[in-house]
């Protein structure tokens, strides 16, 4: 009691041996904990994602995070918060303008967490660099916003060419697009199969693409395209087109599976429905006790496709990746998947004389 009194007395008045001593006695072990807890290992899973083997035996996880209209300053913030809660697939394109943000969390992520081989990274080809000689290009400068050495899948991300050169969007005088024309997708595959042999990509496919354009590819292709990227949602449900992609061994990831909530206001979809307020989506998302987010991500899983949810919000990146808990009845599946609704969302869109048209309509290559 003396001994502690002494202490007590010596820091509070002057001994400063003894205080200097009872600061590295209490300092030391604090500075410890805050060094541990600031690099701790934030990749605790609380969901295994399921995967599909791809026609190249690669692997890619059912349900991903697609970054899409993420704003700068969250897009970083939600693809970490992402992968500390079990998610692998991230998807990316070089149009979205955030892939040097996404890029610091990768190799920061890869360094310190998750090995590369665990992640399932995928970016896109724009349409201003569909020329051969500027594939390779595009690809490299995706992987040094990336900070990766190679892309687990590379996608061309439509299948119209615009005007080669640094403008991602080239417009005339008039302010309308600059299209390449004499380019075909074609020609763009065959650079993108290079890329394979050299190692820069571990699988390749197509986004927006139709049937018959997959078919052109397939009749010329040394490797076969891995994936085709539609939109694709309980309003949209691509029969056709999923039905032909998987007959021919290509799988089917779909973007905006959500509907799109927050898609643009473009004048064509403005009186669209909104999926997630579906009667009978809310009536399966009470009778299941999931959120209608979850009952339409299910619904497409149970199809045998896999989905690319946007969201930076933490309660919604957990809802999307926990639809593995449940399987939808047979007749409730059904009911999803009949329900009437055919809209398509995504359509690069503008005003002519007073009327919404498809932007790229007069392209020869304009997918739908």
């Amino acid at each position: 009691g003396f001994c502690l009194n002494r202490l007590s007395l010596s820091f509070m008045f002057g001994d400063s041996d003894i205080r200097k001593h009872i600061l590295q006695l209490f300092v030391g072990p604090l500075l410890l904990l805050l060094f541990a807890w600031y690099f701790r290992d934030p990749t605790p899973l609380t969901t295994h994602i399921p995967t599909i083997e791809l026609n190249n035996g690669e692997s890619m996880p059912l349900v991903g995070l697609g970054t899409w209209q993420s704003k700068p300053g969250e897009v970083g913030k939600a693809v970490s918060a992402a992968l500390r809660m079990g998610y692998r697939h991230i998807d990316c394109a070089h149009v979205y303008r955030n892939e040097k943000e996404i890029g610091s969390v990768l190799v920061k992520t890869v360094k310190h967490h998750i090995p590369r081989h665990e992640l399932f990274i995928t970016s896109k080809l724009w349409n201003n660099f569909h020329q051969p000689a500027a594939v390779a290009p595009a690809l490299e400068t995706t992987l040094k916003h990336l900070q990766l050495n190679y892309l687990d899948l590379y996608l061309i991300h439509w299948p119209t060419a615009f005007q080669g050169g640094d403008d991602l969007f080239p417009k005339d005088d008039n302010g309308d697009l600059l299209y390449d024309t004499q380019t075909d997708y074609i020609e763009t595959w065959k650079a993108m199969e290079s890329l394979v042999a050299q190692g820069k990509v571990r699988s390749i496919g197509v986004s927006n693409f139709n049937s018959k354009q997959i078919q052109r590819i397939l009749d010329v292709a040394t490797i076969k395209p891995v994936v085709n990227q539609i939109e694709c949602h309980p309003h949209f449900k691509q029969h056709k087109l999923i039905r032909f992609c998987q007959e021919h061994g290509i799988h089917v990831t779909c973007y905006s599976p959500l509907g799109a909530p927050n898609r643009p206001s473009l004048a064509n979809t403005t009186d669209m429905p909104v999926v997630l307020e579906s009667p009978v989506i809310k009536q399966l998302a009470t009778k299941y006790k999931k959120s209608p987010a979850q009952i339409a991500l299910r619904c497409l899983v149970q199809r045998g496709v896999s989905v690319i949810p946007k969201s930076t919000k933490t309660k919604r990146l957990k809802e999307n990746m926990n639809v593995f808990d449940f399987e939808l009845l047979e007749e409730d599946f059904q009911e999803v998947d009949s329900l009437e609704a055919e809209d398509r969302y995504i359509v690069p869109g503008k005003a002519v004389d007073g009327k919404w048209v498809p932007r790229d309509g007069g392209h020869p290559h304009f997918p739908f």
